[in-house]
């Protein structure tokens, strides 16, 4: 059984797309204060994004023996400043006006734990240049988005109107989606999870 540690409908929807037949279950970590600890002893965001989607798979793995549990993080780091899901409209506009005409730095973890103990660990970064939208079109977009601005890091959709943020990308495709598929099916192949 595959069991994904994610609330993420993103995350949900890749998967199923790729023909996984797997649960969801919500795991019981506080990101925000291990994030919190963990800039403070200066760690880097792609070091705390593979922590977290580790901590993640390994909240659940002892409730659920004989499955393989996916965790998955994801962190936005622009100009040394780490970036969170949105706390409300305000904060969703603030984020895209700091990100606009910048290039900023996208890190997606994942990790697979099976009866308590860390079978895979990965993290992979895309690197992305928002385009110097006008306060117009933020307007309009934040409008046309409305609360689904608040579920993702940097309040954008790639996968749809937020492609109209910018104006270069260099990664793969979901990995800015926040889920390195190609490596994830292949470590499910290799431990066992996915036939060969």
């Amino acid at each position: 059984m595959i069991v994904l540690s994610s609330s993420s409908p993103v995350r949900r929807q890749l998967l199923r797309q790729a023909g996984l037949r797997f649960k969801t279950a919500q795991h019981a970590f506080d990101e925000a204060q291990h994030k919190i600890a963990r800039r403070r002893a200066g760690a880097s965001a792609e070091q705390v994004a593979r922590e977290l989607a580790e901590s993640k798979a390994g909240s659940l793995t002892e409730r659920l023996p004989g499955a393989f549990v996916i965790g998955a993080d994801q962190m936005l780091e622009c100009d040394g400043v780490w970036f969170d899901k949105p706390a409300d409209a305000a904060d969703a506009r603030r984020q895209l006006l700091a990100l606009r005409g910048k290039t900023h730095r996208l890190i997606s973890a994942l990790a697979v734990t099976g009866d308590g103990k860390l079978l895979w660990s990965y993290a992979e970064g895309a690197s992305l240049t928002m385009r110097n939208f006008s306060d117009l079109y933020l307007d309009l977009y934040l409008q046309a988005l409305g609360p689904e601005a608040l579920q993702t890091v940097g309040a954008y959709h790639f996968e749809g109107l937020g492609a109209q943020l910018f104006e270069r990308v260099q990664g793969d495709y979901f990995t800015i989606l926040g889920l390195p598929l190609l490596p994830l099916l292949g470590a499910l192949r290799e431990i066992g999870a996915l036939p060969r």
